[in-house]
């Protein structure tokens, strides 16, 4: 059983040249879902780009159970795991320059 050219043009090649393609018009709904969702100020933190404001991101690798425990705490809390463990890391870090006299 034949299985045909699965989409491909017969130059081999799995899309059309660039002057076949349409232009990409803009998606309105999503630009303005993202618009709803971004912070309001001037000065938040963004993703766009090479910077993320002035703060710094981690990777944070968790044991299963961990992860499991943190995901049921945040939706307890309704909210995220990534915003509650950033606040129990500001909380840590508050009390620890409270211990070292800062």
């Amino acid at each position: 059983m034949a299985l045909g050219s699965l989409g491909r043009s017969k130059s081999g090649k799995h899309r059309p040249p660039a002057n076949e393609l349409e232009e990409a018009q803009p998606d309105e709904e999503l630009t303005s879902y993202l618009a709803a969702l971004a912070p309001e100020t001037a000065d938040a933190e963004t993703t766009a780009g090479t910077s993320f404001g002035n703060a710094q991101v981690y990777q944070l690798r968790l044991q299963l159970m961990a992860n499991e425990q943190l995901k049921e705490l945040a939706a307890e809390r309704q909210t995220s795991p990534q915003a509650l463990a950033t606040e129990w890391v500001m909380q840590r870090l508050e009390w620890e320059a409270r211990q070292s006299g800062f």
